[in-house]
This record gives structure tokens, sequence and C-alpha cells, in this order.
């Protein structure tokens, strides 16, 4: 399409240009729908009532925020909140159709694609909502027992039986076991051989620690914090020191739910994509946001526990404080929120890595299949002043020096050392 052309159709209502940026841009929309909406002249959602699922950590808190500070009217929608009390719950509510939508985990997403977390479900990947912000939290036991990182614990877990020491995560595909995963074995320490490895939901995280069922875990905020302000345990690592400005939950749905209902499922981006910004707008947003998602009715505790490291105000509790230069993120001036594809199929190499997957799978194919990234792109023209990246594709070195770029996920799923 000539420049002079697009010309012509910026200057047409801004809603029918929403409706055609797909085409604009040179992507693509569920076939049959473009025609159908530009004909209609009208991108009204199909739906005006979206339930979105969330679970009780910090980072569901542009969801809620995009409900309590009413971004979701703007856009023509109005976001009805579901407190989930697991992952599992979260899973099968979407494929149920129980939830239109929800603040996921992104491997849980990848991993009901390719069936290994669930029975096959074709899987729809809106947005990222949030970089950095969770850790790993080790028991007072053990660090009465001289441990203090990964080093010490390495050395502790060597002189002990095997199976000596349990690990906890969220969900077998999820964002926490592979941090822990990849945290345990840098150090030497195979999360299946040598540590007992269990499931357990993020609000459960600290009684169980508290009870003795667990060593370790890993987990979102605010329950690391928590274990701390419990005085049952203390940070040994923060997942951004593993990957900088890691991807972490997603905004996730079922591709059959964005197939019947685009137009929503754009507002319901845009909206989340807004509250997003407002939150990272200012120190002053964020308290707001803390004060707000430690209510009752979504995690439930004092404000306090969440806003310290909201701010990215950090104790690991063993003495050391900080200014965390990568705290939480939920939009860093849009870099946060773009659904790259290399995001995606990093969790996918895990994924092979640790055996959840026998063979490699076409990598690129599969997260071009859920990464939204037409959607996405309407929905930041829709919000306005959106960066957009030049690439689908970004690179990040973590914390063993091994550098990410999505350009040979095979070689880079097959270069661990240590796998299972």
């Amino acid at each position: 399409m000539k420049q002079d052309d697009i010309n012509t159709m910026v200057s047409l209502s801004r809603r029918r240009f929403l409706a055609g940026s797909a085409l604009l841009g040179g992507s693509m929309l569920l076939p049959g729908f473009m025609n159908s909406v530009w004909a209609a002249g009208s991108d009204a959602p199909e739906k005006k009532e979206i339930r979105v699922g969330f679970i009780p950590l910090t980072d569901c808190a542009s969801v809620v925020m995009a409900a309590v500070k009413k971004f979701d009217e703007k856009y023509g929608i109005k976001i009805i909140l579901s407190k989930e009390s697991s992952w599992a719950s979260v899973r099968d509510k979407l494929v149920s159709g129980e939830l239109d939508a929800a603040h996921v985990l992104y491997g849980l997403v990848y991993g009901l694609q390719l069936g290994v977390s669930g029975p096959q479900h074709d899987m729809a990947m809106l947005m990222t909502l949030n970089n950095n912000g969770q850790a790993i939290t080790l028991s007072n036991q053990l660090k009465a027992a001289g441990v203090t990182d990964a080093a010490s614990l390495k050395k502790t877990i060597e002189g002990s039986a095997k199976g000596t020491y349990t690990f906890a995560q969220t969900f077998p595909t999820g964002t926490h076991a592979m941090w822990l995963y990849y945290w345990l074995a840098n150090a030497g320490i195979h999360p299946f051989n040598d540590v007992r490895n269990v499931v357990v939901p993020p609000p459960q995280m600290v009684m169980n620690m508290k009870i003795g069922n667990m060593s370790g875990y890993c987990v979102g905020e605010p329950w690391n914090q928590r274990a701390i302000l419990d005085g049952i345990g203390f940070t040994a690592a923060t997942t951004q020191e593993i990957w900088p400005d890691h991807p972490e939950k997603i905004l996730g749905t079922t591709s059959a739910w964005v197939a019947a209902n685009p137009n929503t499922a754009r507002a319901l981006t845009a909206a989340v994509l807004e509250a997003s910004r407002w939150i990272d707008t200012s120190d002053a947003n964020r308290i707001e946001t803390a004060k707000a998602i430690a209510g009752r009715a979504y995690v439930n505790t004092s404000p306090e526990t969440i806003q310290g490291r909201m701010l990215g105000d950090y104790d690991n509790g063993l003495g050391k404080k900080w200014k965390d230069a990568h705290g939480m993120r939920f939009f860093n001036d849009g870099a946060v929120n773009y659904p790259y594809l290399s995001d995606g199929m990093w969790f996918l190499t895990q994924h092979k890595r640790w055996g959840l997957i026998d063979a490699d799978p076409d990598y690129l194919a599969v997260a071009k299949t859920i990464n939204r990234t037409d959607l996405y792109k309407q929905a930041a023209t829709a919000v306005g002043g959106i960066n957009l990246p030049a690439s689908d594709m970004r690179s990040s070195t973590l914390f063993d020096g091994k550098v990410w770029d999505g350009s040979n996920p095979a070689d880079y799923a097959n270069s661990f050392a240590m796998k299972r």
C-alpha cells in the first residue's frame, strides 16, 4: 500500500482505522473478519462483560487496575475479575470457557498448546503483563545450616541423602518451575535427581514452608517478601538476577475465544495495556496500586508486604538491602508488553531441556500461532503513544552467560550440560 493510501485511510474515523490497522500493518486477522468489520464500519466488542481470572500475586496488578480505574469502560467492555485458587484452576476454566481470559503463566499456555500441561488446546497470548519480580526463597532452617546462596546450598545437598530437600514451584510447565530449575542446575544441583520437586499454589507457599513441607520455593511476589516478614525464610535469588527483564505473566486465552471475539480481545488488551502504562507512570501510582490489590478481594495481605518490592526496594532477609534496577515492571515504555516470539520460544527450549516434550518442536511456528502480535499492534494503536519494537525477537543474556535471541532454538535447548 502506498503512503498516500495510508494517509487517506488514517484520515477516516478512528474506529474504522483501528478495525483496519492490522491490514495497514501487513498482518492478518482471522479469515473473513476484516472484511465484515470493515463493511460494517464497526469495531464494537462482541462481548461487553469479560470474565478474567487471576491468581493473588503482585503481578495481577494491571488486570485488576484495568477494572478498578475503569480503563475497561473506555474501550466499551466491563472486566469481571475472578480470583482463582491455583494455576490448574485457571487452566481448567480457560479451556472450559468459564473464564474468557486470564492473568496466567507463560509456560502454562505454551504447555496447553503442545498438550503437555493438560489436554491439547489451541491457545492465544495477547500481551505480556510484567517483567521480573519473582524470587527463590529458602527456609531459615537452611540458613541455620549455613546456606545463604546456591553454592552453599549445593554443599548441603551433597552431604545429604538424595531427596532430603523438597523444593516447590507453582505449575509444571510454568515460569516459576523454569526459573527454579535453571537456578538449581546452574549451581550443579539437578532439580529432579538431587532434590524432591512439588507443585504448590502461590498463596499456599508461605504456610507450607512454615509447617516444614519444603526447604525452598520459587513464586511471585508478595509471597517471597511475606516469608521474610513472617520470619520463616530469605531471598536467595531474584528471577531478574537469572534473566534481567525476563517475561513473566501474560494475558492469555484460547484461540477459539479470539476467533469468536476479535474486537473484544483487542479492547481487553487495550484496557490492560493502558492500566500497565498508568501503573508505571509514577511511584505514587504504584503505591496506589499496592493498596488496591492488597485488599481481600485480590491478594489479601498488607499493602506494606506488596509495596516495597513493587517500588524496587529489596531486603533479602540476610541483611542486604538494595534498589533493584530490574524490579517488577508493567510497561517500561511498552517494552514489557509486546508479545515477543522469542520470549515464548524460550519456554519451549526449557520444556525440551527438562523432558516435558520429547522432541524439538517447530519453535517459531508455535510462537507465531500463540503470540497474537497482530491484535497487540491494533490495541497499541487504540491506546496511542505506545512504542512498538522493530522486531518480533529480542536478545538477552542470562546469568550463566548464555545469550538467547531465538535464532537457533533447537541448538540452545540442547546446549545445556544438565538436563533430564
